[in-house]
């Protein structure tokens, strides 16, 4: 996996770590593993092995995909626009800057884009 990738992956966790206000080493006891090796992979030195990265996935009630970084299916076509897939984007969006989402902040941010994209598709 490559440095970028591994990174994602590493912010992913502690992110979510965090938002279960859990310390590396009460999320390592879970996962039966050192405190070092969430730490490596927070760092992205490591990255986990697939079983791991289910069972993550799993604990924190996300897909592996999102664990990478991963759109949740591949186009071919370009569709990066559609409404449909900027809702699940932002249904998954757990922060922005730093800074914690709320459902509340969710919910705003699609119906400004809904307003955006409706208004822009009258132009045509």
């Amino acid at each position: 996996m490559p440095t970028k990738d591994a990174g994602l992956l590493g912010l992913r966790i502690k992110e979510l770590r965090k938002e279960k206000g859990l310390r590396q080493s009460e999320l390592a006891t879970t996962l039966h593993v050192s405190q070092q090796a969430v730490g490596s992979w927070e760092t992205g030195r490591t990255v986990p092995g697939a079983d791991t990265l289910n069972v993550l996935a799993d604990y924190f009630n996300v897909t592996t995909d999102y664990l990478l970084g991963r759109p949740e299916k591949k186009d071919d076509d370009t569709k990066s626009n559609d409404i449909d897939d900027l809702d699940k984007m932002i249904d998954n969006a757990r922060s922005f800057g730093g800074k914690q989402m709320t459902e509340n902040d969710r919910e705003i941010i699609k119906a400004y884009l809904k307003g955006f994209y409706d208004n822009k598709n009258q132009g045509k």
